[in-house]
């Protein structure tokens, strides 16, 4: 579809998509399962360069390499403010507004507004976001690669590194060996765990979890009793860190039942169905166990991320592996087609 997009606003940036990363929320959403306000331009996983900025935009600059981000930080709310907080209370996550800050859109498509996906919408030439939701990243940065970077690389490193804290000699279980599970398993394996167990229904995505630092692969169909007990079973008495990276109730209840009973930490990662709730017995945690959550791995996201893409350009880290298929823009369809059938890890579209 040809659209039309708005100059920025005061505080706003208009910028030149280079290319976004198919992340599962956006199917979650196109299979109904997340609601947000339609029609939208969905995407939220990106990286481009600023063509324009509003008034009083100070951070970025025309011509400047940036990422755009679900969760923003305006440096100025409670969660902003606080330590350990990065959950920016001006988000439009929870629940999807589908506008600006302003509550209007910047997009018209026939004559007709069309609704922003959580304040990015990657999946256009060009977008407009909010200052507090764009951070400047190092102009020699490969766009095609680093775009992963905005969203599901941090989600899964700071689900290690940030919100459980994986230690060395650790016995850990991934649920879900998509983008962010196998982001999770990089983390995972770099924090020295002995044992990585991932779970997924795809058998094709275990070479390259094994590739990544997966010690054991489980597919919960072929199992003859919940896979949860299996890993008790496997582990002795639960692992010690669980990670629940698909968004659904049962597989968060499995991740969180295959903790060890006395110090077991579970972070649950996937976004769940709208509407749905987490339902498990509460003598599950009256033992010992913990059960977290945490949104971009707990990055604030302007101060902490841009600077995951300077560790990647000296080679500190290496999220190449998470890229398994590229397309250009036109062939989004396509992407989406192999994603949708399991057949890719991360898949990215570029102009």
């Amino acid at each position: 579809e040809k659209i039309e997009v708005d100059p920025p606003k005061p505080g706003e940036v208009r910028i030149k998509i280079i290319s976004s990363g198919i992340c599962g929320t956006d199917k979650h959403i196109l299979e109904g399962k997340d609601k947000v306000p339609l029609p939208a331009i969905l995407g939220h996983e990106g990286a481009g360069i600023v063509e324009s900025i509003g008034e009083g935009v100070t951070s970025v600059k025309p011509g400047d390499k940036v990422l755009m981000f679900p969760v923003p930080e305006c440096r100025e709310c409670s969660s902003c403010l606080h330590p350990k907080g990065n959950f920016c209370l001006k988000e439009k996550v929870i629940p999807p507004t589908g506008l600006m800050l302003d509550g209007t859109s910047r997009f018209t498509c026939r004559g007709r507004k069309i609704y922003h996906l959580y304040g990015t919408s990657t999946f256009t030439e060009y977008t407009v976001v909010h200052e507090i939701a764009v951070g400047k990243i190092d102009d020699g940065a490969p766009m095609d690669r680093v775009c992963i970077i905005s969203c599901g690389v941090p989600t899964g490193f700071g689900a290690v590194f940030n919100t459980a804290r994986v230690t060395p000699g650790s016995t850990c279980v991934v649920f879900g060996l998509g983008g962010i599970g196998s982001a999770v398993v990089m983390a995972c394996k770099a924090s020295g765990a002995s044992r990585i167990i991932g779970v997924d229904i795809n058998e094709e995505k275990f070479p390259w979890a094994r590739d990544l630092g997966v010690t054991d692969c489980l597919n919960p169909q072929k199992l003859e009793k919940p896979v949860q007990e299996v890993v008790v079973e496997m582990t002795g008495n639960g692992v010690d860190f669980a990670f629940e990276a698909i968004g659904l109730i049962d597989t968060m209840v499995g991740a969180l039942e295959s903790c060890h009973p006395s110090y077991g930490v579970c972070v649950i990662i996937g976004v769940a169905p709208s509407n749905s709730q987490l339902i498990f017995d509460p003598l599950l945690l009256l033992s010992g166990r913990i059960l977290k959550g945490g949104a971009v791995g707990e990055y604030k996201t302007r101060d902490s991320i841009p600077k995951l893409v300077t560790d990647y350009m000296e080679k500190k880290i290496n999220t190449d592996p998470l890229i398994t298929h590229k397309f250009p823009f036109k062939s989004i369809n396509k992407a989406f087609e192999l994603f949708q059938a399991g057949h890719c890890i991360r898949c990215c579209i570029r102009e």
